[in-house]
């Protein structure tokens, strides 16, 4: 006998909660058994094997387990499909779940994937490489610490604030730190000042180093030729070009522009009904690093633009100006 099985886990940490499902055509689905069990992909598989030996061992299975994206990232999926398990990750925004108020539990969650593996109502997530894994945290880790610069300056600046100074020029240029430096305060100001400065200089030191090496990762033989390609595009550079190559894997994915906009979220919403056209803000579903990276790439390109114009307005005032 031929059996379909689909197995919905809800995943943690600490704990696995698995529910069993058999869909049956023309009539209610079984559940087979929802249980919950210590977070080790060994338990799954014995999970596994009970339905088999409880269901009838001479029978052939169809199985397959899901989880939503989340904490454990591929980790869990990587162990299953390495003992031949048929598993896959499903996109939390793409799953056709209940509406309204519910009860929430581990087992109920477990039984709406369970659903969603059943019926279809789901889009699996990409999963990458181990390369290219490998290198889409080694850019993340990179973002951390470009995060905390960031905390820092307003850490420094919030400093200066409280003790009513002010730098009329350019914030965080080279003579802007040299104003820094030479700053008249009280000693332990002084040594507080210091400490900030000497955070914000290794932090610095360290994205750069992060850079350099970002740019060998760049240039190796697998994505040198597709770092190229997006390079040409204007606001495009060797970081995120090779964010977008790691993250989003099979650009073939997307048959079209707008379709990868919706995948990063970047896509406008609607909320209409009958006459009424309503249109919102972007939907910020999908991929939030690859997001804040290409909408930092447009305004990029917004202020060369803007940069470009004014050089031209100045130009033409030039030449009438002689010509007068």
């Amino acid at each position: 006998m031929y059996r379909i099985l689909k197995i919905g886990m809800d995943v943690h940490s600490k704990t696995y909660t698995l529910c069993a499902m058999e869909p049956m055509i023309g009539a209610e689905d079984r559940i087979l058994a929802n249980i919950q069990v210590t977070a080790d992909y060994k338990n799954i598989l014995l999970f596994i094997e009970n339905l088999k030996a409880k269901l009838g061992s001479q029978d052939t299975y169809d199985i397959q387990c899901g989880y939503e994206a989340g904490c454990l990232g591929y980790s869990l999926y990587n162990q299953l499909t390495e003992v031949g398990v048929n598993c896959v990750i499903l996109a939390p925004s793409t799953m056709l779940t209940p509406q309204g108020k519910r009860i929430k539990t581990d087992k109920r969650d477990a039984h709406v994937i369970a659903q969603c593996l059943s019926y279809g109502t789901y889009h699996p997530v990409y999963v990458p490489t181990e390369d290219d894994d490998s290198v889409k945290e080694y850019i993340r880790m990179r973002k951390v610490h470009k995060d905390k610069i960031k905390e820092m300056k307003q850490r420094i600046g919030a400093f200066c604030l409280r003790k009513g100074l002010k730098y009329d020029g350019t914030n965080w240029s080279l003579k802007h730190l040299q104003w820094l430096r030479n700053l008249k305060l009280s000693a332990l100001n002084r040594e507080i000042l210091n400490e900030y400065m000497a955070t914000f200089g290794e932090l610095t030191a360290k994205v750069e180093r992060f850079d350099a090496r970002i740019e060998e990762l760049a240039a190796q033989e697998r994505y040198q030729e597709k770092v190229k390609r997006l390079g040409c595009l204007l606001g495009i550079q060797t970081h995120t070009a090779l964010s977008l190559i790691v993250e989003t894997g099979d650009f073939h994915r997307f048959a079209k522009g707008n379709i990868y906009a919706a995948y990063l979220g970047m896509a406008p919403g609607e909320n209409s009904s009958g006459d009424k056209v309503k249109r919102t803000g972007i939907s910020k579903a999908g991929n939030n690093h690859l997001r804040k990276l290409l909408i930092e790439a447009s305004q990029g390109i917004c202020r060369e633009a803007s940069g470009t114009n004014q050089r031209c307005c100045v130009h033409g005032r030039r030449e009438i100006s002689q010509k007068s």
